[in-house]
Formats: C-alpha cells, structure tokens, sequence
C-alpha cells in the first residue's frame, strides 16, 4: 500500500512540476537528494555496524543473558500472563535492551522472534494465533514507544547534516521516550482490562 501511496504522490509531483515549468528543479532535487541518501546510508552503515558489533559482543560475553535474567522480575509486571521461561520473555529482553542503547534497526531481528514465540504461546494455550493477545499489543506498543537512553539513529542523522551539538538530543530524547513508554504502558493495562472484563461477561453471558 505505501508503495502505491509513494508512486503516486511522486507521479502527482512531476505532472504539477511539468505544469507549472519546474522540471529542472525536480531533476536536480532528485540527483541531490539522491547523492544525500548515498552519503547519509554510508554514514547510518558505519554507526550501525559498531554499535551491533557491540551488542554482538555483549552477547557473547553473556551480559546480555544477565541483564535478561535482571529484567525478568520488570516483564512479570508488563506481562504478568507471560512464563518467564518462555522464548519469548529472552527475546522481548534483548529486544528492549537494544531499544534501549539506541539501535532501532537492530531490534528489528529480536522484535520478529518475539512475536513469532509469542503467537506460538497462542497456540500452546489453544487461543486462535491470528487474532493478536494481550502480549503481543502490549509488546508492539512498548516497542514503537521505544524507551532510549542514547538514540545513536538521531545522533547520526543530526552529525550528518551539520550539527554543532549532535549529542544534545540526549536529554530531550530520553524525556520524551520516558514518556511515550509510561503512556503506552498505561494504554496497555487499561485495553487489557478492558479485554478481560469483555471476555469473562462473554463467558457467563454463554
């Protein structure tokens, strides 16, 4: 759908430019930006590379595994229905822990094994997996709010285009993520609620 969205407004784009005599400046903003996207892919590429390195070597080492084993007690308070002992509970771990050093593409992996577990869960406990339980809304919300200490995408972007104080956007950053992530964690146990009430009057309604 975004592909056809994107075609179109590019399509709509060039027909208004041909109308109005602004081909050349169409032509010559696609080869800049396009020069900008190669430069700015390069530099995201380098960023990426070492801070996935580190976390490959956090694994390694086990930190990753005991910071899991630490951050278990926190899912018995986000997920209270979720077995610790599950797959999922690891994955969800690591995916938050690289939510929070920064590394949005990075938790990409983690966050698809997790709802993979968490739709096998489903099935474990003989739910229908294709319709989304409370564990998978709650892990989706609190992914997008994405908690972050050090937001190494923004930081790079901002390096990028010329910014005096790229590593200003720390605090504000963490502000509004601190934020985005309580509010969402609070939608979540209000919709669970909501949720569980529905499903028991439905079950003695029956």
């Amino acid at each position: 759908m975004l592909n056809y969205l994107w075609a179109f407004m590019i399509l709509i784009g060039i027909i208004v430019a041909a109308f109005e005599g602004n081909l050349d400046a169409v032509c010559e903003g696609l080869i800049a930006s396009s020069k900008e996207a190669v430069e700015l892919l390069f530099v995201m590429a380098g960023v990426v590379c070492m801070w996935n390195g580190m976390l490959y070597i956090a694994n390694n080492s086990g930190l990753i595994d005991s910071l899991t084993k630490k951050m278990k007690p926190l899912l018995r308070i986000i997920f209270p229905n979720l077995p610790l002992e599950h797959k999922a509970a690891s994955y969800i771990c690591a995916n938050f822990i690289a939510n929070i050093m920064g590394l949005g593409w990075a938790c990409t992996p983690t966050g698809i094994q997790a709802m993979k577990e968490l739709k096998q869960l489903e099935i474990e406990r003989g739910n229908n997996p294709q319709i989304a339980s409370n564990e998978m809304c709650t892990f989706l919300l609190l992914n997008i709010s994405s908690l972050q200490l050090i937001p190494i995408n923004m930081i790079a972007y901002r390096s990028q285009y010329g910014s005096v104080a790229p590593i200003a956007v720390v605090g504000p950053a963490l502000l509004a993520t601190c934020c985005t992530t309580i509010l969402a964690f609070l939608i979540c146990k209000i919709m669970c609620r909501v949720s569980n009430h529905k499903t028991v009057g439905r079950g003695k309604i029956e």
